[in-house]
């Protein structure tokens, strides 16, 4: 039996090229059982007409099936259905399963209820025309061919070790020493390999920090307003926690409560309002935390993107107790999807950390260690920064020219750089239900609320992130932020 050509299309959301991408659908219409052992594809002249490619494109595909054993070739009779083709199980008819478990009295805890609000954004946020997201790649500044190199190098029988076996509690000794002696150095910091530990993410480190010094109702000082994330993974450790308000120099060392066991802070880009806590401040924070025995986390995010002027010392630069462990992600830098992150403590701190994170998840994938540490050494990733760099900085004045025109206010825009703006609308504007208007304009920004801490949140602040939006669409869509907001002023 003949396979209808009309059954094969392509789906727009399938990545890669259009060999992968015919190759995929062949192997998944056999997989899901829709084409048989034994049935006859399409030829490659057919197939190719009917998708709108070439005919080499579908020959090359139907070549790798070949090889896979999806499919067999009979002389001149053309492609089919291999009769080695994996075949899916039979399970027989499915029935609904009726859930009868009263989940309330079976989960010990819960989390998604503690998950905060206001930070979604649709999954398809590249479509918009003016999307004023945080924390998103920009596809035409990153180094795909590079990336991809290193990644190649990594799958090479030198590279064996590193990817395949089982490393228990240990890091990529390579990236280790990529960040001992080229990242913490360029931030002040001096560290041997058992002061280093790699994570999935300053996410993942954060929550081994939060395990480690946080639980058991200890008291922690976090900033007001900071990220979301952070409350919610301290609230889970059973913190007592206090939210210490910012200002525009960021974190006051004197309001942090002095039975303080813990603080979280972003000292060199406050989060979200991008302050930047000056050199007198920073020596003040470490002199508090040695007055009431406090241990500092110090989430140093972003400090690559310091494009404006040089980057401020990081706390852990200065710390001469101990007292500092240090936060550092590559996953803003290179892309978010990379998690992969590192932190820096006393060898004590950090000996437990990797031991927790053992029993979690062991360690980081061997893979993307190894390639993230071929393209850090080999010069890439110092590259893709400065374009990164030149780019956020040209951003950043089409922002403020666009932003002063029409008459938005700026609540916070860091001194040395960043990627987005703190902003404040009106007092009387809900900058979440904003938003939902804005989205059926094509435009995309962060409402502000979950940010701050308590029950009478601010509702009129929000964030204008410039990483992902081109420079000449900038204008327009600050201009419809500009007339929605006028818009509100006049209905009061």
């Amino acid at each position: 039996m003949a396979i209808p050509v009309e059954t094969f299309f392509l789906s727009q959301n399938t990545q890669g090229t259009l060999q992968a991408r015919i190759q995929q659908m062949v192997a998944e219409g056999i997989l899901s059982g829709r084409f048989r052992r034994g049935e006859k594809l399409p030829s490659t002249r057919q197939l190719a007409k009917h998708l709108g490619v070439s005919r080499i494109t579908v020959t090359l595909a139907y070549t790798e099936l070949l090889a896979n054993d999806y499919l067999i070739s009979r002389g001149r009779s053309g492609y089919f259905v291999s009769d080695n083709a994996p075949e899916p199980p039979d399970f027989g008819p499915l029935t609904q399963v009726e859930d009868k478990v009263d989940w309330d009295s079976a989960l010990a805890r819960r989390f998604a209820s503690d998950r905060p609000l206001g930070l979604a954004r649709p999954s398809d946020w590249a479509r918009y025309r003016f999307p004023f997201i945080y924390g998103q790649t920009d596809q035409k500044l990153f180094d795909h061919a590079n990336w991809r190199l290193c990644a190649m190098q990594a799958l090479g029988a030198k590279d064996f070790v590193s990817l395949t076996q089982d490393q228990f509690d240990l890091d990529d000794p390579e990236l280790v020493t990529f960040i001992a002696r080229h990242s913490l150095p360029r931030r002040g910091i001096i560290a041997g390999p058992e002061e280093i530990l790699i994570t999935l993410g300053a996410q993942n480190a954060l929550w081994l920090a939060a395990q480690l010094l946080a639980s058991d109702g200890r008291k922690v000082a976090i900033e007001d307003p900071c990220y979301p994330e952070l409350r919610s993974l301290l609230r889970q450790t059973g913190a007592k926690i206090t939210p210490v308000s910012v200002d525009e120099k960021g974190l006051p060392p004197d309001a942090i409560p002095k039975d303080s066991r813990v603080i979280f802070t972003t000292p060199s880009h406050q989060c979200p309002t991008s302050s930047t806590l000056p050199r007198n401040r920073r020596d003040a924070l470490l002199k508090r935390a040695a007055e009431i025995d406090a241990i500092i986390v110090e989430d140093d995010y972003e400090f690559e993107m310091s494009f404006l002027a040089p980057p401020s010392p990081a706390l852990k630069s200065l710390d001469e107790d101990g007292r500092v462990v240090y936060v550092g992600s590559f996953s803003k830098s290179l892309f978010p999807g990379l998690r992969l992150g590192y932190m820096v403590g006393s060898a004590e701190f950090i000996r437990e950390a990797r031991a927790l994170r053992a029993s979690v998840l062991r360690h980081p994938p061997g893979h993307i260690q190894r390639t993230a540490a071929y393209f850090l050494s080999l010069g890439h990733y110092d590259a893709l920064v400065r374009r990164i760099g030149l780019t956020l900085t040209e951003r950043r004045r089409a922002m403020e020219s666009a932003i002063m025109a029409h008459g938005l206010e700026i609540a916070g825009k860091g001194a040395h750089g960043g990627s987005a703006l703190w902003m404040q609308a009106p007092e009387n504007c809900d900058t979440r239900k904003f938003a939902e208007r804005l989205r059926e304009q094509g435009v995309l920004i962060e409402p502000g609320e979950a940010f701050f801490a308590g029950p009478n949140r601010p509702h009129n602040y929000y964030r204008l992130g410039y990483s992902s939006i081109p420079t000449e669409r900038i204008e327009e869509g600050i201009a419809r932020i500009g007339t929605a907001l006028a818009q509100k002023k006049k209905q009061g």
